[in-house]
Order: structure tokens, then C-alpha cells, then sequence
């Protein structure tokens, strides 16, 4: 029984620390590319003319950073929250809560 709980636990920490490492692998891709499309954004604008500053106010140099900046943001909740415990408790209740449904049906139906 302890060595069942035993790995259980490692488990637990096994998936911890892949969705950890997949969080950190998210967010070093999410600052290399958007760094490197600012920057070819900036060289190719002043290539054509352009100030130096004008296209760092444009939307659609930091549109990429925004929404994918909220899809970073929501997997960061997800990884670093503690949502799951409360997820496992309303799953938990929702059974309890169905089978609870069932039994009255069926007792009903004798």
C-alpha cells in the first residue's frame, strides 16, 4: 500500500514538472519569436524610410505579443494555480450528486 502511494506521489511530481517544463518552453518561444519579429520589423521598416520609433507604435508590431501574450497568461494560470483541487472536488460532488439522482429514480420505480 505505501509503495502504491509512493508512486502515486512521484507520479504527481513527474506531471508537475512537465507542465512546468512546458510552460517555460512556451514562454522562452513566446520571447524569441516576438523579439525577433519586432526586429525584423524594425529593419525592414527603417530599410524603406520609416523613423526609428514609427513602427514601435504601430498595433500590428505588438498584436502578436498581445494575443498570444493571453494565451501565455491563461496557460501560466493553469500550471502555476491550484484549480485542481477544487476541479477533483466538484467532479467528486457532481458524481455523488448523479448516482444520488439514479438511486431516487430507481427506488422510485419499485
Amino acid at each position: 500500500m505505501e509503495n502504491k502511494s509512493e508512486e502515486e506521489r512521484l507520479d504527481k511530481a513527474r506531471l508537475r514538472v512537465a507542465k512546468l517544463k512546458g510552460f517555460y518552453i512556451h514562454l522562452t518561444i513566446y520571447l524569441v519569436i516576438n523579439t525577433a519579429l519586432v526586429l525584423i520589423k524594425l529593419i525592414g521598416n527603417s530599410y524603406y524610410g520609416e523613423a526609428f520609433m514609427g513602427p514601435l507604435w504601430h498595433f500590428s508590431t505588438f498584436a502578436t505579443w498581445m494575443f498570444w501574450g493571453i494565451g501565455l497568461f491563461f496557460h501560466g494560470l493553469k500550471v502555476f494555480s491550484n484549480s485542481s483541487v477544487f476541479v477533483k472536488n466538484w467532479e467528486q460532488r457532481q458524481i455523488e450528486k448523479y448516482m444520488a439522482a439514479d438511486k431516487d429514480k430507481a427506488e422510485k420505480l419499485r
